[in-house]
């Protein structure tokens, strides 16, 4: 069947993970997400759905159903659907390479299946994540199906599983954490899959295919010869390309290790010798060993005799005056020293805290390091084996086997497992911001690693640099707790689309493009899946949000409101802010409408 397709350099691979089936229906087809999409897409045409749209069974990866479509004419459409969890166990290369290929990510759940949700929102949803490496790939989060409890039953003698649906707000924090974008579909009907789930996905193909085709004129251009070239006029009929921007949270914390500001910890060799400066709040984010050295958490806190014996055994606090006073520190005093007693972890502690920095993922790479510097076979798997220690988490074993293949499956995760638990907490807060009356805790070395506003603020003559307490103005706290949330974790999922301009200004002004993007890219996908009887009624105003964009330099989204504005002319004409719009923007709009 695949043969049939059409030659076509342009394609969409899209990949959908999860079971949306609640467990009572036996029809493995017709009730997939997937399968109805494909089935009933106007996208498709009547003489070519039969022969194009193909449902076989990967042959290399059975776990994997593959489907091929024609869409918009002639662009090949390849979608493969795992409703099986168990490939990422199985075989995470294969997952890997087919998560890295793709161009837009569907996860698929039944609301009235609690067990299939918490096993993606527990064990899979962090590898995915792990897997992108926060690429700005689209991610679709889709609930699917009517509640059988949406009120659950209050008789202390009823049998009901009263936790059995998943609820729409457990969907949105999911969303949260991945930034994705969240759908309730109550059903697989024509209204849920062709306007709702169906506008959102077709959206997400037609950027990736102005992305290809940008990139691909680009090359062309690139070869050819340096001459006159003839003069490029704007087209504003055509929607403007979402410009994407991958992440660089690892990259941050690294070079935070690497340029060595905002440090608290100092770590010495028994002969007193300096070996590594680090921060608190990166070691604790990490290590229940770390939390126990530093008085996070008590021994009863944690409850695991070897990672208590780790502790005491590998480190020491000092608290002596044997040291030099130094300068280095923050306002709530000078670095914590603490000694390493064992020789040759000390000798490797350098390298073993840049693979903790660099998010805990190349665990081959520090095999390497480690085997450079020691000889003897015996000492390097001494020194892994404390750093398995070090990164153990309470009550779990860790396997002394095959620590590679262990790390490949199951890669650890500093940035989910981590920074998010001391986000807006009093727990190592080196500073506290002061906005509207109320007081929000951060820690500067974050906040130094992240955004280079604060970067210049904290370490430069400002007077933030020695204050403890900093006021902040022109942003409300919600805004600001959402933007210091994004610097924690990495991600985002605003509430509303007013919230998310709020949040696009607040990154505007301390300069954090990429969250900027994520802004840019909320608004566009809420305001494209609204229907033109919702765009009619609501109180909303798009031209408040263009103006906003505009001002605020965000050219992408002003560019595109302006071509939503215009599309949806006869709408919004009708509305009492479109007289507000220039002279000039209003007969750029008549001109893109007609």
């Amino acid at each position: 069947m695949a043969g049939s397709l059409k030659p076509n350099p342009m394609s969409v691979h899209v990949v959908a993970f999860g079971n949306e089936r609640d467990g009572f229906s036996e029809d493995n087809e017709q009730s997939s997400l997937i399968w109805t999409y494909l089935g009933r897409s106007a996208l498709i045409s009547e003489t070519e759905s039969n022969l194009l749209l193909n449902s076989a069974n990967h042959t290399g990866n059975p776990v994997f159903t593959e489907y091929q479509a024609c869409v918009f004419g002639n662009v090949r459409l390849v979608v493969h659907d795992c409703p099986l969890w168990d490939i990422f166990d199985s075989d995470w290369y294969t997952s890997q390479n087919l998560i890295g290929g793709a161009d837009i990510i569907v996860i698929k759940y039944s609301v009235n299946d609690r067990s299939s949700f918490q096993e993606v929102k527990d064990s899979y949803v962090p590898m995915i994540k792990r897997a992108l490496n926060h690429c700005s790939i689209p991610v679709i989060i889709s609930a699917v199906g009517a509640r059988k409890s949406e009120v659950p039953c209050t008789c202390p003698l009823c049998t009901l599983d009263r936790g059995s649906c998943v609820t729409a707000s457990e969907g949105i924090q999911l969303a949260k954490e991945l930034g994705a974008t969240y759908l309730e579909l109550h059903s697989l009907s024509d209204f849920y899959i062709g306007k709702y789930f169906g506008g959102v996905l077709e959206y997400f193909m037609i950027q990736s295919l102005n992305q290809k085709s940008s990139e691909k004129m680009k090359r062309k251009e690139s070869h050819k010869c340096h001459g006159v070239k003839p003069p490029q006029l704007e087209q504003p009929e055509k929607m403007p390309i979402l410009k994407g921007e991958a992440s660089h949270y690892n990259s941050d914390l690294h070079n935070l290790l690497i340029c060595c500001q905002c440090v608290d910890v100092i770590f010495y060799s028994e002969d007193l010798k300096e070996v590594v400066e680090a921060h608190k709040i990166v070691l604790c984010s990490v290590s229940h060993v770390f939390m126990l050295l530093f008085n996070v958490k008590s021994p009863a806190d944690i409850q695991d005799s070897s990672i208590i014996r780790t502790a005491q055994t590998l480190f020491a606090v000092n608290n002596e005056a044997v040291f030099p006073v130094s300068s280095r520190g923050s306002p709530c005093g000078p670095p914590v020293r603490v000694f390493v007693k064992d020789s040759f972890f000390c000798f490797c502690l350098s390298d073993i805290l840049h693979f903790i920095y660099s998010g805990a993922f190349q665990w081959e790479l520090l095999e390497e390091d480690i085997k450079k510097k020691l000889k003897d076979p015996g000492e390097v798997e001494l020194v892994l084996e404390k750093v398995k220690c070090i990164l153990k988490t309470p009550g779990k074993v860790n396997s002394s086997k095959n620590c590679r293949s262990h790390q490949t499956a199951r890669p650890l995760q500093l940035c989910d497992t981590s920074l998010r638990l001391f986000f807006n907490t009093h727990v190592l807060a080196d500073v506290i911001f002061q906005i509207q009356g109320a007081t929000v805790p951060a820690h500067r070395a974050v906040l130094v690693a992240r955004c280079e506003v604060m970067a210049a603020m904290f370490n430069g003559s400002y007077i933030e640099a020695n204050s403890f307490l900093v006021p902040v103005y022109g942003v409300s706290k919600d805004t600001f707790l959402s933007f210091l949330e994004y610097l924690y974790t990495d991600s985002c999922c605003p509430a509303s689309i007013l919230q998310a301009m709020s949040l696009l200004i607040c990154a505007e002004m301390y300069q954090v493009s990429r969250l900027q993007h994520i802004c840019e890219l909320y608004i566009i996908t809420q305001l494209q899946s609204m229907p033109s009887r919702e765009l009619a009624s609501t109180s909303l105003s798009v031209v408040s949000l263009l103006r906003k964009a505009k001002f605020h330099n965000s050219d992408c989204l002003s560019t595109w409101l302006l071509h939503f504005i215009a599309t949806n002319y006869l709408i919004f004409s009708q509305k009492p802010e479109f007289q507000d719009l220039s002279v000039e923007i209003k007969n750029s709009t008549c001109r893109s409408a007609g």
